[in-house]
């Protein structure tokens, strides 16, 4: 940790008098966080908060958020500028690196990735043991656990090449077991990948292209999925992060951690938000509908939410929603759908909440999934692709934070305590005796 403006705290138990003395540790930003070991070592307390709103469970250098700034830094620097000058690729080396490629390191690193995007054939029968109408995210999370039973000889947690050779690996292969997924789903034949196509425009072939047909990517659809992933690339200690984290602290197969980054995401508080917002704004059904729609979420006896608005961690404008409302405009004009009904009515409900001192004092801002799902939409994804397509963009920081944490000397397994509330000891009672 960052030893510069660190303080000295005392905790003093005002029963007995015995003091403790706890270190706060300072970051290069934000709040620095207290060291607690003293208060269980010391006084036999465990520190209690529940949904870890204010713990911080690890040290990392990848990337920060401010919350009350609406900021978001990749490695330093700003969301607002990847979005503008990056690429999908060169996003993804420098959270893995540290540091922005220069030329050469991105394109050997850009020509690995090709090389890794095709599937075992082995791998693709096992789409065959999914019923049709399986959601998607089940068939992902299976798969990228398999491939842990393909690769022994290239998993050793320990191997520095090793593990960037499963980063590369999985990376290439995220996109194609996303697109086999979809083709399973409508009964079409897997489409294999194209290393002279880039990285969007690949994953489009793969999820579009038919062998009857040719198929050609539009630039402008893989230019928004691309910025669509460098939005979604990571986003610090999040539910699924965390749990990649956890899951690879006891040392498993990295693949079996990123397995369980999928099924994190999967839950509708996570990344199936964005799936939850197009759900409710077709239950919406119509602009004059809305204000009855935002009296309802007000009212809390109702158990209507609002998605797609407010954010666990910003309480200012999520940063990454600018982005995206921008790109959102510019994609339904280009490709002829500045009258999209779905879009307008986003765009009705963002401007009455916006003016609603309820959402206003309770810092409702729309995030990243408010609009997302619209862009999606309007590609051609289906809505049961949607969290797939996160999925494919994280899978990348879930990797980042993977390596971060295998290579820290000071690793150690996931543990977190409790408070316990169940029955005291009792004993057992023979079954005619109760």
């Amino acid at each position: 940790m960052n030893k510069t403006g660190d303080k000295r705290y005392q905790l003093t138990n005002l029963e007995t008098g015995q003091a403790s003395e706890l270190e706060a540790h300072a970051g290069t930003l934000g709040p620095a966080v207290l060291d607690i070991g003293a208060v269980g070592r010391d006084h036999g307390l465990f520190t209690y908060d529940p949904g870890f709103m204010a713990t911080a469970a690890t040290a990392s250098r990848i990337t920060y958020i401010d919350g009350d700034a609406g900021m978001l830094l990749y490695r330093g620097y700003p969301i607002e500028q990847l979005a503008e000058h990056s690429s999908f690729l060169e996003v993804a080396y420098l959270l893995l690196k540290g540091e922005l490629p220069v030329a050469g390191e991105l394109a050997s690193f850009t020509r690995s990735i090709g090389e890794h995007t095709m599937l075992n054939e082995s791998l693709l029968r096992l789409y065959g043991g999914f019923h049709h109408d399986a959601h998607p995210m089940a068939m992902v999370a299976a798969i990228v656990a398999s491939m842990s039973a393909f690769y022994h000889d290239t998993t050793n947690i320990y191997d520095e090449h090793h593990r960037e050779i499963f980063a590369h690996r999985i990376i290439a292969k995220i996109p194609t077991i996303a697109a086999a997924a979809y083709k399973h789903a409508l009964g079409q034949p897997f489409v294999y990948p194209r290393n002279d196509l880039d990285y969007c425009s690949n994953l489009l072939h793969m999820f579009f292209a038919v062998p009857c047909d040719a198929y050609h990517p539009d630039p402008l659809h893989a230019q928004a999925l691309d910025l669509l992933f460098i939005l979604h690339a990571d986003h610090e200690q999040n539910a699924s992060t965390s749990t990649v984290r956890l899951a690879g602290s006891t040392g498993c197969n990295p693949y079996a951690a990123i397995s369980a980054g999928v099924s994190a995401l999967w839950g509708p508080a996570h990344g199936g938000a964005n799936e939850a917002v197009l759900e409710m704004l077709e239950a919406i059904g119509d602009v004059s509908q809305v204000p009855a729609f935002l009296d309802r979420v007000k009212d809390r006896k109702g158990g209507v939410r609002l998605m797609g608005f407010g954010h666990r961690v910003y309480k200012n404008f999520d940063p990454r929603a600018k982005i995206i409302r921008a790109m959102c405009h510019q994609v339904l004009e280009r490709l002829g759908h500045s009258d999209n009904p779905m879009f307008e009515l986003a765009l009705k409900l963002e401007e009455i909440a916006l003016q609603d001192e309820y959402f206003v004092s309770r810092k409702l801002y729309p995030n990243v999934d408010f609009y997302s799902g619209i862009i999606y939409r309007a590609l051609g994804i289906p809505q049961s692709m949607f969290t797939v397509m996160f999925a494919i963009a994280r899978t990348v920081g879930w990797v980042a934070h993977w390596q971060e944490m295998i290579a820290d000397p000071a690793m150690k397994i996931g543990r977190p305590r409790q408070l316990y509330l169940g029955a005291t000891r009792r004993d057992y009672r023979p079954l005619e005796q109760r």
